[in-house]
C-alpha cells in the first residue's frame, strides 16, 4: 500500500488544493512529482460516455437503470456494472458518475428513469450490485444525489424539508447500503436538505456519512453545486466539480492561510482523493488490487438467471457482441408483460399479418433525456426488431407525440457531413451531441461553429417541413433560400437552461419529388462556450394530418391478424432539468389504441416510459407490455419476448396508478423556496390507500407458480415454490412483512423485507431462503430501535397478490 499520510507531506498547499478541485469539466489534475497521474470522471447511469463525444468511438447505452431494478436480479446489476467498469477502462475513464438511488418519491419526477424504486431495500440491493460490478474493474463509482434530489423543479435551490424518521428509514437507506458494502465516492446534491445546501450540509455529509457510517471514500459535489469556499470545505465535501465557477482554488488556499478552514480539514480530504486515486489505479506506485464489495444482502438472488455472473474478472474491453449481449439480456430480463389475455407469446410462422403502429416503434426512444445520453453504436427499433422475426409485418405512425420533429435520417438523404474547423467527421443521422470535450481532440477555444451539410432527394413532392432545434444561434439553407438565422432562446439564457431546454423553429417549403436540394446547417458558438453542444435538424416528408395518420393506423389494424402498438413519453415530456406536469402520455396515443383496439381485438400495446403513465385503455386490449428505456437492444429483445423466445421477466418497481389523484404524492412545486416531505415514510405502496393499475412487485411471466411452504426466523425466510405451468420461467420471491405489535410511531401496513429469483423447468420445485436483515425489523425514533412482537411474513408474488403467510415472534 502507498505511505499516503507520506505524500500528503509531500505537497504544498496549493498542490493539495488543486487535487480537491475540477481542472476541467470532467477531471482532476496530476502531480507527477508524487506518482500521481489525472483522475478522470464521466457520466455512466447507462452508458460511460467519457470525457466527450467522440463519432468514432461510440458508447453502450444499456437499458434505463429503472428497467435494471424492474429485473429484481442484483447479479445481473452486478454484470450490468461489469461492462460498464470495463466501458470506463476502455476509454480512460476513473470514476463513473452513478448509480443514482434516489426514490420514486412522485411519478412526476423528471428524471424518474434514472432512479431505481420507490422501495430502498430494492434500490439499495440494485445498486449495491451494480457498483460492485465497477468497481471490480478497479473503476470507482459516485452513488448520487446525497440526497432528496426526488424531483427537478428548483433543484438548484430547493431546500427539501425531510423528516428526520424518512430520512433515516427511506432516502439515506440505499446510500447507507452501498456505503456499507464498500462503495468509493458519493455525489452531493444540488437542493438543499433541512435548511443547508447538500454542498456543505455537514450534519448528512461529515456526522452521518463519514464519521457514522465510517465512509473513507469522496464526497464530489454535482456539477456547479458547490457555491461557498468554507462552507462547502467544512460541510464535508471532498471535490468540487467542475473548473468553471469553481469556489475553490485560490479561495480555498487564501481560506486556509486565514485560518478559516483548518489545514487537518484539506489533508482529511486530500487523502480521501489519494486514497481514491490508488483503489482506481493512477497513484503509483499502486501495490494493492481492485477492491471488492461485501458478500449479497437481503435482496440477493439464490438462483440467478440465465448469464447471470458472465464477464467478471477481467479487465480487457469488451467487444461489441458483449455489450449488445448485455443490454438484450437486461432489457429482456426487465420487461413487465402487466395484461395478457391468451396472446402473448407469438408464434412468428403461424401468427399472419402484423400492423406495427406508432411513431416511437420506428424513432426508438431507448435512454432518458440528460447526463444520462451516450451515443450507442447502434439502436434497433421496435419496427426493425419485430421485421427481422416476423415474416409479414407492415407500419403506420398511427399518432406522433414527438413535439420536436425527429432527426432528418434514412432514404433520400446523402450522409451527414460535419464540419467543426480543424475535423471534419459524418453522421449517420443529423444531430449532433456533446458535453464536456469538443470531438476530435480539438480545444474549445479552437471550435467557433459547427456546420452540418447534406443533400436531400425527396421521394414525394409537396411541402416539407425543416427544423432547426437546440440551443444557440443557427443559420439554416435549403437550396437557396435561408429559412433562418437567429437565436433560439432569448438573450441571458443560462447555461442550464440551455442544455435542458432547447428550442425548435420549424419553416415550410415546397420541394418537386426526385430533385436533389442542398440543405446546410450552421451553429455558431461564443468564444470558449463549445464545452456542450447539441443541434438537431429536423425533418417531415409531406403526408396526412393527424387524423388522417390516425386513420390509417386504424384501417391497417383491420386488416391485419395482429397489432402491436408501440407508445410512450419524449424526450420533451421526460429528461433531466424539469418534471413532468401530466401522467397522461403525450399526443393522441391514448386515442391511437382505443380506436385500434376497437378494430382489433388482438392488439398488444407496448408502453415505452421510463415512469409511470396512464392508461385508461389497459381493460380494452389483449396485451400490455413496459419497455422502460430498453438500451441498443431495445427492438431485438422486444421481438424475443413477443415471441416467446425470453420470457419477459421483469417486477414493477414502482406502483402504477389508474388516476394521478390516487397516487401518495406527486407535489414537485416549493412553496416559497421549500419542499416539505409532510407524507413522512408513506410514500409509494407504503402510502397507497387506493387499487392502484399495477401493484408494487407485480408482473405476468409466461408461466405459473405455485407456492407450497414458507417457513421464517428472524433471520430468514425460506420459500418452496413450484413451476406449474408448461414452460420454464423465473420467478422473483419477494418477502413482506407486518406487524401490528406496539411501536412508538405509526408503520406502513407492510413493508418489503427480501427477496430472491429463481428459475424453474415446468413442475420443477425450488426452494430458496431469503435472508432478513436487523434493519427489517426496525424504526428511527431517536435512534433505531427493533420492535418486539409478533410478525406476519408473507411470500408474495407481488404485494397484492400474497401466496403464503407464517408468522415469526420477535423477542
Amino acid at each position: 500500500m502507498t505511505d499516503i499520510d507520506h505524500l500528503i507531506g509531500q505537497l504544498s498547499l496549493a498542490e493539495k488544493v488543486s487535487l480537491l478541485t475540477g481542472q476541467d469539466f470532467w477531471s482532476l489534475p496530476a502531480i507527477p512529482r508524487v506518482g500521481l497521474r489525472s483522475l478522470v470522471m464521466s457520466d455512466g447511469p447507462i452508458g460511460v460516455r467519457g470525457t466527450g463525444w467522440a463519432p468514432e468511438d461510440p458508447s453502450v447505452a444499456l437499458p434505463s437503470p429503472t428497467a435494471l431494478a424492474a429485473s429484481w436480479d442484483p447479479e445481473l446489476a452486478a454484470e450490468a456494472g461489469r461492462l460498464l467498469g470495463r466501458e470506463a477502462r476502455r476509454k480512460g475513464v476513473h470514476v463513473v458518475l452513478g448509480p443514482t438511488v434516489n426514490l420514486h418519491r412522485t411519478p412526476l419526477n423528471g428524471r424518474h428513469f434514472e432512479c431505481y424504486s420507490e422501495d430502498p431495500l430494492l434500490t439499495g440491493e440494485i445498486a449495491a450490485g451494480f457498483v460492485r460490478g465497477v468497481q471490480e474493474h478497479g473503476v470507482g463509482t459516485t452513488v448520487k444525489h446525497l440526497v432528496g434530489n426526488d424531483f427537478e423543479t428548483d433543484r438548484m435551490t430547493v431546500d427539501v424539508r425531510i423528516p428526520e424518521r424518512a430520512l433515516r428509514e427511506l432516502y439515506l437507506a440505499p446510500f447507507e447500503r452501498v456505503v456499507r458494502a464498500g462503495g468509493w465516492g458519493v455525489m452531493s446534491a444540488y437542493n438543499g436538505v433541512n435548511g443547508a445546501p447538500m454542498a456543505r450540509n455537514g450534519r448528512i455529509q461529515e456526522e452521518i456519512l463519514k464519521r457514522e457510517w465510517g465512509f473513507d471514500g469522496v464526497v464530489v459535489s454535482d456539477w456547479r453545486a458547490a457555491r461557498e469556499t468554507v462552507g462547502a470545505a467544512l460541510g464535508g465535501l471532498d471535490i468540487a466539480m467542475p473548473a468553471m465557477d469553481n469556489p475553490w482554488g485560490a479561495r480555498l488556499a487564501e481560506a486556509v492561510r486565514s485560518g478559516s478552514v483548518p489545514i487537518e480539514v484539506i489533508d482529511d480530504k486530500v487523502r480521501r482523493v489519494l486514497r481514491l486515486a490508488e483503489r482506481v489505479g493512477v497513484l503509483s506506485p499502486a501495490t494493492s488490487t481492485p477492491g471488492r464489495l461485501a458478500g449479497p444482502g437481503a435482496g440477493s438472488a439464490a438462483a440467478p438467471g440465465p448469464g447471470a455472473g458472465s464477464g467478471s474478472g477481467s479487465a480487457a474491453a469488451p467487444g461489441a457482441a458483449d455489450g449488445d449481449a448485455v443490454a438484450f439480456r437486461v432489457a429482456a430480463r426487465s420487461f413487465v408483460l402487466t395484461r395478457n389475455e391468451g396472446l402473448l407469446p407469438l408464434s412468428p410462422g403461424n401468427s399472419g399479418h402484423i400492423a406495427v403502429i406508432g411513431a416511437l416503434a420506428q424513432d426508438a426512444r431507448v435512454l432518458g433525456g440528460g447526463s444520462a445520453q451516450v451515443a450507442p453504436p447502434h439502436v434497433i427499433s421496435p419496427l426493425d426488431g419485430i421485421r427481422q422475426v416476423f415474416p409479414d409485418v407492415s407500419y403506420a405512425v398511427g399518432a406522433d407525440p414527438r413535439p420536436f420533429l425527429p432527426a432528418a435520417q434514412g432514404p433520400g438523404w446523402s450522409p451527414f457531413r460535419i464540419d467543426i474547423g480543424a475535423y471534419r467527421f459524418e453522421v449517420p443521422a443529423a444531430t449532433v451531441r456533446w458535453l464536456g470535450d469538443p470531438p476530435g481532440g480539438l480545444a474549445v477555444e479552437e471550435i467557433s461553429f459547427l456546420e452540418l451539410t447534406t443533400t436531400y432527394t425527396p421521394a414525394a413532392g409537396g411541402e416539407h417541413v425543416f427544423a432547426v432545434s437546440g440551443f444557440g444561434t443557427f443559420q439554416l439553407t435549403v437550396g437557396d433560400r435561408k429559412l433562418y438565422q437567429g437565436s433560439l432562446h432569448p438573450p441571458g439564457t443560462g447555461r442550464a437552461d440551455l442544455l435542458l431546454h432547447p428550442r425548435e423553429q420549424r419553416f415550410a417549403v415546397t420541394l418537386p419529388a426526385g430533385e436533389p436540394v442542398a440543405v446546410t446547417m450552421r451553429q455558431s458558438f461564443e468564444p470558449g462556450t463549445a464545452h456542450s453542444a447539441g443541434t438537431t435538424l429536423g425533418h417531415r416528408p409531406p403526408g396526412p394530418d393527424e387524423d388522417g395518420l390516425i386513420a390509417e393506423a386504424v384501417a391497417l389494424a383491420a386488416r391485419s391478424d395482429v397489432a402491436v402498438v408501440v407508445v410512450g413519453t419524449t424526450e420533451q415530456v421526460e429528461s433531466e432539468g424539469f418534471d413532468r406536469t401530466t401522467l397522461a402520455l403525450p399526443g393522441r396515443q391514448d386515442e391511437l389504441v382505443s380506436r385500434v383496439a376497437a378494430a382489433n381485438p388482438r392488439t398488444v400495446v407496448v408502453v415505452n416510459a421510463g415512469s409511470p403513465v396512464l392508461l385508461p385503455w389497459a381493460d380494452e386490449v389483449a396485451a400490455v407490455l413496459l419497455t422502460w428505456f430498453p438500451g441498443q437492444e431495445a427492438g431485438a429483445a422486444l421481438a424475443a419476448v413477443l415471441t416467446g423466445a425470453e420470457e419477459p421477466g421483469g417486477r414493477l418497481p414502482t406502483t402504477w396508478p389508474r388516476r394521478a389523484e390516487d397516487c401518495p404524492v406527486l407535489a414537485v412545486e416549493p412553496k416559497d423556496g421549500t419542499l416539505s416531505y409532510d407524507e413522512g415514510v408513506f410514500i409509494g405502496y407504503r402510502g397507497w390507500t387506493e387499487r392502484p393499475r399495477y401493484a408494487f412487485g407485480s408482473g405476468l411471466g409466461y408461466t405459473t407458480w405455485a407456492y407450497t411452504a414458507v417457513k421464517a426466523s428472524p433471520d430468514a425466510a425460506i420459500v418452496t415454490v413450484t413451476n406449474t405451468g408448461e414452460r420454464t420461467g423465473r420467478e422473483v420471491v419477494q418477502i413482506y412483512l407486518s406487524s401490528s405489535a406496539p411501536c412508538p410511531v405509526e408503520r406502513p401496513r407492510q413493508w418489503l423485507a427480501g427477496f430472491a429469483s429463481v428459475q424453474a423447468a415446468p413442475g420443477e420445485t425450488v426452494t430458496v431462503r431469503i435472508p432478513l436483515a436487523e434493519r427489517a425489523f426496525q424504526v428511527w425514533s431517536d435512534g433505531w430501535q427493533t420492535i418486539p412482537g409478533r410478525y406476519t411474513v408473507t411470500a408474495a408474488h407481488a404485494l397484492d397478490d400474497p401466496r403464503q403467510t407464517t408468522e415469526i415472534e420477535l423477542p
